[in-house]
C-alpha cells in the first residue's frame, strides 16, 4: 500500500474517532461542552487538512481521476 492511500486512511480514521468523541461528549458531559466542540473542530480541521491534502497531490499528479469511460 503506498504512502498516501496510508495517510488518507489514517486521516479518514481520525474524523471518524473525533466524531466519536464529540458524541460521547455531547452524552456524557452535562453543561459543558467545551470537550465537544474542540473535537467537532478537531474534525473538521482534519476534513478541510484531507481536502486540501487530496487537491495538492492531484495538482502534483501522485493522484488521477478516474471517470467512466464515455
Amino acid at each position: 500500500m503506498d504512502p498516501f492511500r496510508t495517510l488518507v486512511a489514517l486521516v479518514m480514521l481520525g474524523i471518524v474517532f473525533s466524531l466519536g468523541s464529540a458524541l460521547f461528549h455531547l452524552m456524557t458531559d452535562k453543561g459543558d461542552s467545551k470537550k465537544m466542540v474542540r473535537a467537532l473542530t478537531m474534525r473538521v480541521a482534519l476534513s478541510v487538512g484531507l481536502f486540501l491534502a487530496l487537491m495538492v497531490a492531484w495538482a502534483l499528479g501522485i493522484i488521477q481521476p478516474l471517470g467512466t469511460p464515455g
